[in-house]
């Protein structure tokens, strides 16, 4: 262990740590979206405001890319070589100079879930997609029942207020549902991470250590910061209540300890499950960043600002696995 490096918490098991991690990601979760009690306070205008949240946006992306490939992928490559993927002939290939180049299938275990990863999130926003779309049906149909019905003035100004409050309320509870399924792969992430601590093929490689655990759930951490910021921040702007802006902020985190224990456990009972949880888990943050965070960050007109976040983030979460990895 290095110098100055985080050490195993005593008497911790593998699931109590991930436990433990993603209490902490949850936490800074709350924190970002705590800043609604402060915001009247904040030297920003409305313009500046909304530059910081697409920088923060762009900055949470660039720590999920970076965590994706070293604290997710790269351990997860290395267990499948340690395997009989990594053992078994795939294709054979003559290079130039007489150079013979066996080719394995050390690269399974990280295409498939990888793929199973971004299929997850795919298959969720369709579901979103479906309920959102039978929610306007149903308002439809509502208003149009109404008004072929003789009501007085103040009969249908009251239905049309108690439609308007319902539908807010349903979307305000599809987008936090939409953001908690985005939540659910940061932290099975750390939860994989450190559960696969407790597995005899993490022990054995120098990629799959406490340290590169510690360091995803600092960097997870990190980027929820902003995230709940995102969800607190536009549901007070929208006529929000101030305390409920702040709940719906933090509950989006509030799945990750939950996710975090299932995913510890399940690779500790499972080991061979291991590569492809962590390929999973990285398929399914580079998916969140490609379809929702990179494309929100870009419609206010701060692309630019948001990609110096983007690069911040990398750099950030990258220093963070190369200094306690």
């Amino acid at each position: 262990m290095k110098v100055g490096a985080p050490a195993m918490i005593k008497g911790a098991s593998p699931t109590d740590q991930a436990l433990y991690g993603t209490l902490f990601t949850w936490g800074v979760t709350a924190l970002g979206a705590a800043v609604v009690f402060i915001e009247p306070c904040l030297p920003f205008s409305e313009r500046g405001l909304q530059l910081f949240l697409d920088v923060m946006l762009g900055f949470a992306g660039g720590v999920m890319i970076a965590a994706s490939y070293w604290s997710l992928l790269a351990p997860a490559i290395a267990m499948a070589e340690q395997d009989w993927y990594g053992q078994t002939v795939f294709a054979q290939i003559d290079l130039p100079n007489g150079i013979h180049k066996e080719i394995t299938y050390a690269w399974l275990p990280a295409a498939v879930g990888f793929a199973a990863g971004g299929f997850f999130l795919v298959a969720g926003d369709y579901a979103i997609g479906m309920l959102t779309s039978s929610a306007s049906a149903a308002e439809s149909a509502a208003v149009k029942k109404n008004d072929n019905k003789t009501v007085t003035v103040g009969d249908k100004d009251s239905l049309e207020m108690a439609a308007a409050k319902s539908g807010s309320w349903r979307r305000i509870l599809l987008l936090v549902f939409a953001i908690t399924l985005h939540n659910i792969p940061e932290g099975l992430a750390v939860g994989v991470a450190f559960g696969g601590l407790g597995t005899d093929t993490c022990k054995k490689l120098d990629t799959c250590s406490f340290d590169d655990a510690f360091g995803l759930a600092l960097g997870i951490g990190i980027q929820n910061f902003p995230e709940g910021l995102a969800v607190s921040m536009p549901l007070r702007r929208s006529g929000v209540g101030l305390f409920k802006s702040f709940f719906y902020g933090q509950l989006s985190g509030m799945v990750e300890p939950l996710a975090g224990v299932a995913g510890a456990s399940a690779v500790q009972t499972m080991e061979p499950v291991l590569p492809y949880a962590m390929a999973f888990a990285a398929g399914a943050m580079i998916f969140v960043v490609v379809d929702d965070l990179v494309p929100e960050a870009q419609i206010h007109g701060n692309g630019r600002a948001a990609s110096i976040g983007c690069m911040l983030g990398f750099i950030v979460m990258m220093s963070l696995d190369v200094a306690l990895g």
